[in-house]
């Protein structure tokens, strides 16, 4: 099998990049410093600016699959400069790469266009809902993450046109110790300063990170894998359940509120993220028959931080 990965050296990349490897797949990642990336993750590698060019097509033609999991992070203050990097690294960098696997395709032979798109999206598509479960069915938010998102998935869903399968996991709070949200929360949880943040009672959809590179994979080589795929565990908790369980695995207290005001003040508009939540579940692959290795939280978080 033949992989085509952009984002490989990011918190999932990399994981991604080491299971595929691992398993004898061929994989090519995409990179505006192909010379670093490649030398990091002991692959080849292929200049791509995705912002400003489509993707190059020697990277992607003949291939099997491609995963693309670039972007610009989320989890900072949205100052209007900041979402307008957020939307476009999301929306125009899936553009370019849709326009480099059309390329592909107008050049025609068999095997020229790769079977499949396996590409990011996030939770953040459905907005807050409050206590309402929310499987893949559930309809859009109306929210600036909820309009990225869809604007992001329609630029993926293109390639369907050209008659390949195409996914887009959406991906919840992923538990990892270095990145993402778990990494900003554990140094004052480990100072036993940790707690509940604004009232606790908002839904946080997490996911271990080895979980989610095992969907990821899932996605790739199973053809009956398409469309959203909610790429959280299947048991959604409160954000004060998270703290509790955090401050518990780390045998800390977690008692200490943080208010949704100290939040706001610090990350503008994004708090809302936090503050708010969705009760997002994994329909879709548990009807798939994935089995999730890690799906109660008390036992994820041992297994991340041990």
């Amino acid at each position: 099998m033949r992989v085509t990965v952009t984002g490989a050296t990011g918190l999932i990349g990399t994981k991604l990049v080491a299971l595929l490897v691992a398993e004898g797949v061929e994989v090519t990642v995409l990179s505006r410093d192909p010379d670093r990336a490649g030398d990091r993750l002991g692959v080849a590698a292929a200049r791509w600016k995705p912002l400003e060019e489509a993707a190059p097509v020697d990277a992607l033609r003949g291939r099997d699959a491609v995963v693309h999991l670039a972007g610009a992070n989320v989890a900072q203050r949205w100052s209007p400069r900041a979402k307008r990097e957020i939307s476009k690294s999301r929306v125009r960098g899936t553009h370019h790469l849709v326009e480099g696997l059309h390329a592909c395709g107008a050049m025609g032979g068999e095997g020229t266009l790769p079977k499949v798109l396996v590409s990011s999206s996030a939770i953040g598509y459905y907005g807050a809902r409050g206590e309402e479960p929310l499987d893949e069915e559930a309809p859009q938010g109306r929210d600036f993450l909820a309009e990225v998102c869809a604007a992001w998935e329609a630029q993926a869903r293109r390639v369907g046109d050209w008659g390949m399968r195409n996914v887009q996991v959406r991906t919840g709070v992923v538990l990892d110790p270095h990145g993402g949200a778990l990494a900003k929360m554990l140094p004052p949880f480990r100072l036993g300063l940790g707690g509940p943040v604004a009232g606790g009672r908002q839904y946080v959809s997490w996911i271990h990170v080895e979980d989610l590179v095992e969907i990821l994979r899932a996605a790739l080589a199973d053809e009956r894998w398409s469309g959203p795929v909610n790429g959280t565990a299947p048991e959604p908790v409160t954000n004060g359940e998270l703290a509790h369980a955090l401050g518990a695995a780390l045998h800390r207290p977690a008692l200490l509120p943080v208010p949704g005001l100290a939040l706001r003040m610090l990350y503008g508009e994004m708090a809302q993220i936090v503050t708010t939540g969705a009760r997002v579940l994994p329909a879709k692959a548990l009807v798939l028959g994935y089995r999730f290795r890690h799906p109660h939280l008390g036992e994820a978080l041992a297994a991340t931080l041990e």
